[in-house]
């Protein structure tokens, strides 16, 4: 760990809807994938750290689960949980929207960072998507009359656009202090859990339409003790009829997912890698807060 006095480190939050790219953001600061990315709302399921560290300089990256709202189910009501907890001993928040796009989810998110007293920072993402800029002044200016905000921050975390903006926001407000993590760790999760975010990023990426979001990726066996990673994994769902299609025809699905999930897991640790999965059923594991807590959320 690095203790010279003349650093500064703290730690901001990453907050919003669902689906607002947060956890795009966070890579792209961290030039690094940090948290799996897929156009399925509620992707990230975990607090998750991604660490930036410049000369004198290390900002941590909590990227957190979407805020939405209803709470159907204790899933829903564990990643509100685990987003809301993550805000304890943070520095500055980062609310994030979408360009052109405020919805009551928004309104919601916004309402439960009213009694934050650390700074919020509103950053305007997607704003690659917006054709006519025209209208993105008026759209910046409504959003950021809704709370004092500390500063506004219009990017595309997708296109690495003004991304260096947010970096001398935060910058300017983390406390003098020796860095929280080495400065050669981008990220607090090891190589379980990486493994996997992997497994359950290619499920939601190949099954996106087809599979509920009721579906978790359990490590059974992690072994770096050979020529290769030897990984066993075991992705659980809800009901039988799930379970035949995440098989798919002849194993088909299941084996194109093993295969992309490999091929990233190699390239990411830089090691041969064998990957062994199983799908199972735990019946209506979303419902149980016991269950949804014992899958590892």
């Amino acid at each position: 760990m690095t203790e010279s006095v003349s650093t500064r480190s703290g730690m901001v939050a990453l907050v919003g809807r669902p689906n607002v790219g947060k956890s795009t953001l966070v890579n792209a600061l961290v030039g690094e994938k940090v948290s799996i990315v897929t156009p399925k709302p509620q992707t990230t399921r975990h607090r998750i750290v991604g660490v930036l560290t410049q000369p004198g300089l290390q900002i941590a990256l909590v990227d957190t689960p979407g805020l939405h709202t209803g709470q159907r189910s204790a899933l829903n009501r564990v990643l509100n949980d685990t987003a809301m907890a993550s805000l304890s001993g943070i520095d500055v928040v980062l609310f994030l929207v979408e360009a052109g796009q405020w919805r009551s989810e928004d309104a919601a998110a916004l309402a439960r960072l009213e009694k934050l007293s650390v700074p919020v920072g509103l950053v305007i993402n997607k704003v690659d998507r917006v054709p006519d800029k025209s209208e993105l002044l008026p759209f910046i200016e409504q959003v950021a009359g809704k709370r004092a905000f500390a500063f506004v921050a219009p990017v595309s975390a997708k296109k690495g656009k003004n991304l260096g903006a947010i970096v001398d926001e935060c910058s300017q407000r983390m406390p003098p202090g020796p860095f929280l993590f080495p400065e050669d760790e981008y990220t607090d999760r090891n190589l379980r859990f990486i493994a996997a975010e992997t497994v359950r990023e290619k499920l939601t990426l190949f099954l996106q339409q087809e599979l509920p979001y009721s579906a978790a990726v359990e490590i059974e066996r992690f072994d770096t003790g050979g020529e290769q990673i030897e990984i066993h994994a075991c992705i659980w769902v809800s009901r039988d009829n799930h379970k035949a299609i995440v098989i798919g025809r002849g194993g088909a699905m299941l084996k194109k997912i093993g295969r992309a999930a490999r091929l990233d897991l190699v390239e990411r640790l830089d090691h041969r890698v064998d990957l062994r999965l199983w799908v199972k059923v735990r019946e209506n594991w979303i419902d149980s807060e016991a269950s949804v807590r014992d899958l590892g959320h």
